[in-house]
């Protein structure tokens, strides 16, 4: 196996490399728009700059390096600024998308590409690979209509949903909930968070296995990539001060209203995860497990 990585300097896109780099017999190309990030952690790492929304760069990076897998992880995820800018939003959701399906099906490659909650309503979660998707922002929007292009893809393809990641990575400049919410209180800051959305939060390490195992198994349809555990973002905060043990009093319990954001955000998602148990033989941690994990490492974001 090669694999050919998008987006190798976020988040999931580390926690890929170093999962991929230690599976026997799979060969890595780990790409970004920017320079490599991880350089200094692997100076081993075969890396190769890419901007995904260039077409004859896609195919000439494909063409050159001829992988059997592409697992594509790059995407514009700031769902307000997504909201804000609906061309950048969909250049790099939708356009790149687009790029990447016409070289895997013309290079029979392998496709796995991930996507999100927010290509849904928000009516009722969680929600099972069938529920009929109606995003209520442009982020959802974007991210919808790129899973369309990779279902008509004449290509082989898998698409991965999943749900609020978090976790450490390497000179990453984004936060994420569980960061946020042990950082502030840490720093002794009030925070508010809402008690009115839910969702089933996701460990980045187990997003990478969910990745691999469909890229493995050269899987074909949708999976659902997530913890089982429908939580709101004010529980999550309570178990985070909890593990840490940092001042909850710090915490507002709020609901959505107390925020005037540009984008809306769904109410209710989260995941079912039953067909990716069953046929993937995926294992997610529990969110007390992921805060634990978080917890052992050392935070080297900035």
């Amino acid at each position: 196996m090669k694999i050919l990585l998008t987006g190798s300097n976020g988040l999931l896109g580390q926690k890929l490399v170093a999962l991929l780099r230690e599976q026997p017999g799979v060969r890595l190309v780990a790409t970004s728009r920017g320079t490599n990030r991880l350089a200094e952690l692997y100076p081993d790492l075969h890396f190769v700059a890419l901007d995904v929304t260039d077409a004859a760069q896609v195919e000439q990076v494909l063409g050159y390096e001829r992988p059997t897998h592409v697992i594509h992880t790059a995407a514009m995820t700031n769902v307000d600024e997504c909201e804000l800018d609906h061309a950048a939003c969909w250049l790099q959701n939708v356009t790149a998308v687009a790029n990447l399906v016409a070289a895997c099906a013309r290079h029979a490659i392998h496709l796995t590409h991930l996507s999100t909650d927010f290509i849904f309503s928000g009516a009722a979660g969680p929600l099972a690979e069938d529920a009929v998707p109606a995003p209520i922002n442009f982020y959802g929007e974007s991210k919808l209509a790129a899973e369309q292009l990779v279902q008509a893809s004449a290509g082989r393809w898998a698409i991965a949903r999943t749900v609020l990641v978090y976790g450490v990575a390497h000179r990453y400049g984004r936060t994420n909930l569980v960061l946020w919410v042990r950082d502030s209180l840490r720093a002794g800051k009030p925070i508010k968070v809402v008690s009115d959305q839910w969702r089933t939060p996701t460990l980045a390490e187990d997003l990478a296995q969910g990745c691999w195992l469909l890229a493995r198994q050269a899987a074909r349809g949708i999976y659902h990539l997530s913890s089982e555990e429908l939580l709101t973002p004010y529980a999550m905060a309570l178990r985070v001060a909890d593990y840490f043990g940092l001042d909850a009093g710090l915490i507002e319990k709020v609901d959505a209203s107390t925020f005037s954001q540009p984008a809306r955000r769904p109410a209710r998602t989260g995941f079912l995860i039953d067909k990716a148990r069953r046929e993937l033989g995926y294992q997610p941690h529990t969110f007390a497990e992921g805060i634990a994990l978080v917890g052992t490492q050392s935070d080297t974001k900035g």
